[in-house]
């Protein structure tokens, strides 16, 4: 309970810090995690990221490591960040989700079986969302699944439509404020890496992602 406590105070505090990048003023409830995750096929995934990992609220209910599953942790503040290496060493880490496909190959994955999204997306511009969509969407193998949630962001759906077949859409009341969930899967016809020409830019000026262990 205390733990929560300081995790709300925390979050709070870098939410005014920075609103649009920490997107709400408190952490994913434990009832929103627990939707963004119970469709994902665990037998299934041998290799899983989590873009905005915050303060862990969705990362502590990851199965335990029953399989070797790599996991890829994204998570902009640093102070947020070191906490989680605190709690989770053995998972990878990286500041910037916007350089997803950067880590994946400076750590010698080609592609992802999942991606967990608490990211703010309807903070975003419209291109740097479609960018981001754009290169979540090349991470992934082919039919690889997307999970993200929303606070009535209706544009989402839209945005999510040109990569992904949206498979279920679920609604979180018991959340702050309630969110819905759409779980997702790569279109078998999803060229990706076509549409985003800036990756190879993104690429020439930072040949290099620092792993952060």
């Amino acid at each position: 309970m205390l733990r929560g406590l300081k995790e709300r105070l925390l979050f709070l505090y870098k939410f005014l810090q920075a609103p649009l990048s920490t997107g709400n003023i408190v952490p994913s409830s434990r009832r929103l995690a627990q939707a963004l995750l119970e469709s994902i096929p665990w037998e299934q995934v041998n290799s899983l990221a989590e873009l905005g990992a915050g303060t862990g609220a969705v990362t502590r209910h990851l199965p335990s490591a029953q399989q070797p599953m790599q996991v890829l942790l994204f998570e902009k503040d640093p102070e947020l960040r070191r906490r989680l290496k605190l709690q989770f060493p053995d998972y990878r880490f990286y500041p910037d989700s916007s350089r997803l496909r950067l880590a994946l190959h400076n750590g010698k994955l080609e592609k992802l079986d999942c991606i967990v999204s608490g990211l703010p997306f309807w903070s975003m511009g419209s291109e740097k969302r479609m960018q981001l969509l754009s290169q979540i969407s090349a991470s992934l193998k082919d039919e690889g699944m997307f999970v993200v949630f929303s606070y009535y962001f209706k544009q989402i759906q839209k945005d999510l439509k040109p990569f992904f077949d949206i498979q279920r859409s679920m609604f979180v009341p018991l959340n702050f404020p309630p969110a819905v969930v759409y779980v997702c899967r790569k279109k078998a016809n999803a060229d990706s890496e076509k549409k985003v020409p800036w990756l190879s830019v993104v690429a020439a000026k930072d040949s290099r992602v620092l792993l952060e262990r």
